[in-house]
């Protein structure tokens, strides 16, 4: 029984650790949709972040200076997005989907150039990365039964990003639902020509949306080179913009609900990992094909509408002209 409450526990503390990117893309996403904005970016900003980190942490040894050139490099990305869509009022799909494509290129093609390792970058000694913080008193009870592994595994033992992703959603919360630029990002979505009349700026307020978007984008990205791994891969978002875009729809633009939905992700994918060689009864062992393919067959299901009806904002995805 205590080997299967372990094995529990160390799913639900993968989960934690998978879900961190997933919950800060998501907030992401969910910020500036509000502003009427759609931004299929979110994963090249992600990617371009990850490998901005990884590679001024490998040069400059500073794990801190490689988060500021991944939050940096994924605002600038935001930006540009906003200079496409809002000043030009070009197609948001088609600008988010250019920075994907040019991303994916651009992290490869300079990969090989600066460090020529095939795309990546060295790896990242502990010194350069975010390491696990251990909690007061985690090591002393982490044999007392139930409490003590709760404490010493899922509370205990992540590096500040995980902690940061967690505490944004209340911020993201407040930021939304309880103050007047959360008010103002939110009628900005809905009706922009009503804020345009009340002396509000559209075009300001979507790009400071934007602003929020590729900061929190940055730091999902600079964690998974220097916080949940150890240096840059080719395509290391593998898909996460878009399960977090997925996440975002299935909690209905809410930030608890895209929490609870990015868990929910985050434990598909701890799960696909803990299943691979397992001997299921009746059915053998399980395909590791199948049990990998589980966090992208549930995104498709949400995205077809199977969780019921998600209404985005009115205006997302509009670009707005000023009526004179």
């Amino acid at each position: 029984m205590a080997e299967y409450y372990l094995l529990a526990v160390l799913t639900l503390d993968a989960t934690i650790r998978v879900s961190t990117p997933l919950i800060l893309a998501a907030l992401a996403g969910l910020v500036v949709e509000r502003s009427g904005v759609i931004d299929i970016g979110l994963e090249g900003k992600m990617l371009a972040a990850a490998f901005a980190a990884a590679a001024a942490a490998s040069l400059t040894g500073s794990v801190w200076l490689g988060l500021l050139a991944g939050v940096v490099v994924s605002v600038l990305l935001a930006l540009l997005h906003g200079f496409a869509c809002i000043t030009h009022r070009g197609n948001q799909i088609v600008s988010g989907v250019a920075i994907n494509i040019v991303v994916a290129g651009l992290t490869v093609l300079l990969g090989i150039s600066w460090f020529e390792r095939g795309g990546q970058t060295p790896p990242l000694p502990n010194s350069a990365r975010f390491n696990a913080i251990t909690f007061p008193g985690a090591e002393a009870v982490a044999e007392v039964p139930i409490l003590g592994a709760l404490y010493a595994e899922l509370v205990s033992g992540h590096n500040i990003l995980v902690y940061l992703a967690f505490l944004a959603v209340p911020a993201v919360w407040w930021l939304v639902y309880r103050t007047r630029f959360g008010l103002r990002l939110r009628a900005t979505g809905e009706n922009p020509a009503a804020v345009d009349t009340a002396g509000i700026s559209v075009v300001r307020m979507r790009y400071l949306a934007l602003v929020l978007c590729g900061i929190l984008c940055g730091i999902a990205g600079s964690y998974l080179s220097t916080g949940h791994g150890a240096g840059f891969l080719r395509d290391m978002t593998a898909g996460k913009g878009f399960i977090a875009l997925a996440a975002m729809i299935f909690g209905k633009w809410r930030p608890v609900p895209v929490l609870f939905a990015c868990l929910l992700f985050g434990f598909l994918d701890a799960v696909a990992i803990r299943l691979q060689g397992v001997e299921v009864p009746l059915l053998g062992e399980v395909p590791v094909q199948f049990v990998q393919a589980l966090p992208y067959i549930l995104t498709v299901v949400v995205l077809a509408g199977f969780i019921g009806q998600a209404i985005a904002p009115r205006a997302s995805g509009l670009p707005y002209v000023k009526e004179h």
